[in-house]
């Protein structure tokens, strides 16, 4: 069977609610995301995009996780900070001025072409943040320069002057190694400032969409053919709400929404090729646990665990309706 895997962005909680997930994933349908015919990561999800493509599995990345080295594969013997690596739950003060003058006057003359977070971003000022240990984490995972063992690793970000989307991995798209590609899928704008290759600066794919669902449409496969199935793990979508009391939380709970909508609209151009899609995103308990700020990594361990167990019960549930 040809399988799918689509990784959304949704930051340092997000990272580690998929992880969770996708072991409760594994442990209940024996799916495992290194041998996936295609994988799409967004923003955090390019970063397990690239560890799965080296030969990661969710296990690995659970202990890993926990402080945890395991005994192969690309993470052995590596110790990694996922607590600081982002540079914590609040962003340095960005530099003055807006991100990208271009894509705004671009962004005037077409008001219709580009979604309405590519077109927020540009106003957005250049964050100071370091991606550099995640760079440095793929880096170590791969060879320096290269792209990922597995062909079909795809790392979703955005040319911050034109507002198009870039798929580095796909046929076509600019040269770039995998751990550039990664930090370039992760420059949340105002957080952290774009990434420069080439000549061109780029910033993270889920301006454009959250989890780019519609890369894997059959006429972006090569040799047009369908995929037989996709799992699609979004973080920041949502299948039930709760009902946070401050003004951040419903805010947060706003954009989720938007999240979900557009994911939807992507899933069913994935579905009309006859490909089936399965969406695992949080639920009410997920969001409780998760809060209304994805860096916040005090919070890290216990999605990691709640995500677990409340993908387990909607997998079950699936199964016994």
């Amino acid at each position: 069977m040809r399988r799918g895997l689509v990784l959304g962005g949704g930051g340092t909680l997000g990272a580690a609610w998929m992880i969770g997930a996708l072991v409760a994933l594994q442990e209940d349908t024996g799916f495992d995301p290194r041998d996936a015919h295609m994988i799409v990561g967004t923003s955090a999800g390019s970063l397990l995009a690239a560890l799965f493509g080296a030969g990661a599995s969710p296990e690995d990345l659970w202990r890993h996780q926990h402080g945890e080295l395991p005994e192969s594969g690309p993470l052995a013997g590596r110790i990694f900070d996922y607590d600081h690596a982002a540079g914590g739950a609040a962003p340095p003060r960005p530099q003055a001025g807006i991100g990208s003058p271009r894509l705004i006057a671009r962004s005037v003359r077409h008001p219709r072409r580009y979604p309405t977070m590519t077109v927020i971003s540009a106003f957005l000022p250049t964050g100071r943040g370091s991606l550099g240990d995640i760079g440095q984490m793929v880096g170590d995972a791969i060879p320096l320069g290269a792209w990922s063992p597995h062909p079909g690793v795809r790392a979703v970000a955005m040319d911050y002057d034109t507002g198009e989307r870039v798929v580095f991995g796909e046929p076509g798209a600019p040269q770039a190694s995998l751990a550039e590609a990664v930090v370039a899928s992760c420059s949340i704008p105002g957080w952290f400032p774009p990434t420069v290759i080439g000549d061109r600066r780029y910033i993270d794919g889920g301006t454009f969409s959250n989890t780019n669902i519609d890369l894997l449409t059959a006429d972006r496969m090569p040799g047009g053919e369908p995929l037989d199935e996709v799992y699609v793990l979004a973080p920041m979508a949502a299948h039930s709400y709760d009902r946070p009391r401050t003004v951040l939380g419903r805010i947060e709970r706003s954009f989720r929404h938007r999240v979900t909508r557009q994911m939807l609209v992507e899933a069913k151009e994935v579905r009309q090729d006859g490909t089936r899609v399965v969406i695992l995103c949080p639920g009410a308990d997920d969001l409780e646990v998760l809060g209304a700020n994805l860096m916040d990594p005090s919070r890290r361990a216990e999605v990691l665990v709640t995500a677990r167990r409340t993908t387990t019960e909607f997998l079950d549930s699936r199964e016994a309706a």
